[in-house]
């Protein structure tokens, strides 16, 4: 039996209890929430997968299990430019993420550790230039690779995806570089350490989790760009994924076979860089967003 004076208090303590808990309609509802959410962003993924794997007769149609076949990619791979599209997309993308992960990483720091003229304009400049839309630059960054040689090239898609990184990665870093100890740099002066030797030997492997942010935005952004790319490429040897995935529509229809097979194939490597950063994806953009 339990006595008068108990009962009370265990009452109060399954209040106490309970009082952080949801009721159960709160429950449904956000499990609900979840359910429908989770469904609305995995369905276009679904869809276009299902479809790369029927044959082009039942490319519009429902029957996602009928006749499921591999021809869409084998296609995609004998008959078409694919694989050299692909690998100037990843020489584009690798370059523009190395790149823009160096300079992002010293404009950052640089920004965040040292005082010198035209500071605040500069931090002022990184912040502006992320106001422009591409329908704006587009023109100008046009004429000014055509006047330095570099349409058709490369290097010229290289520069214009580093403008575009580089401002919003290099303030990230900034953000993130003020978090960590300037006693650091003060152990790094004592040994001896020019101030790049204490960026790069005591600074950046602490910087991990920002260079993970930024290497995952600068491959995003030159991986998955069409505007540039198509306006600043031309031929079938020269262009990127998508620039090639351009080719499978026109004024007549669409080849939704290779073109939904190219766009699996394409979200692999996306898939892969972000699953190598993911780890540090949350600790850096919290970090950079802690301290401007």
């Amino acid at each position: 039996m339990t006595t008068a004076t108990e009962t009370p208090a265990r009452h109060a303590v399954r209040k106490v209890r309970l009082r952080g808990e949801r009721s159960p309609l709160a429950s449904v509802g956000l499990h609900l929430t979840l359910i429908v959410a989770s469904v609305i962003a995995v369905f276009p993924v679904l869809w276009v997968l299902l479809t790369s794997l029927k044959p082009a007769k039942y490319a519009t149609t429902t029957d996602f299990f009928r006749e499921t076949t591999l021809v869409n990619y084998t296609n995609l791979i004998r008959d078409t430019e694919f694989l050299t599209w692909f690998a100037n997309s990843a020489i584009i993308a690798g370059l523009s993420t190395v790149i823009g992960v160096f300079v992002a990483a010293t404009t950052g720091y640089a920004v965040s550790r040292f005082r010198f003229p035209g500071k605040r304009g500069l931090m002022w400049t990184l912040l502006i230039t992320q106001m422009f839309p591409v329908a704006v630059l587009i023109v100008p960054i046009y004429n000014i690779m055509a006047s330095m040689g570099l349409l058709n090239q490369p290097a010229g898609l290289v520069i214009t995806y580093l403008t575009i990184s580089v401002p919003f990665c290099a303030w990230m870093m900034k953000g993130f570089f003020d978090t960590i100890p300037r006693e650091i740099d003060e152990s790094g002066e004592v040994d001896g350490l020019t101030p790049f030797g204490t960026f790069w030997r005591l600074i950046l492997p602490l910087a991990k989790p920002g260079l993970a942010v930024t290497a995952f935005y600068s491959f995003i952004t030159a991986w998955g760009e069409v505007a540039y790319a198509s306006a600043f490429l031309v031929g079938d040897e020269n262009l990127t994924l998508a620039g090639g995935l351009q080719k499978f529509v026109n004024q007549y229809g669409a080849q939704w076979g290779p073109m939904t097979a190219a766009s699996v194939l394409i979200a692999i490597p996306a898939a892969l860089v972000f699953l190598f950063a993911q780890k540090h994806l949350v600790t850096g953009m919290s970090a950079g967003a802690v301290k401007g």
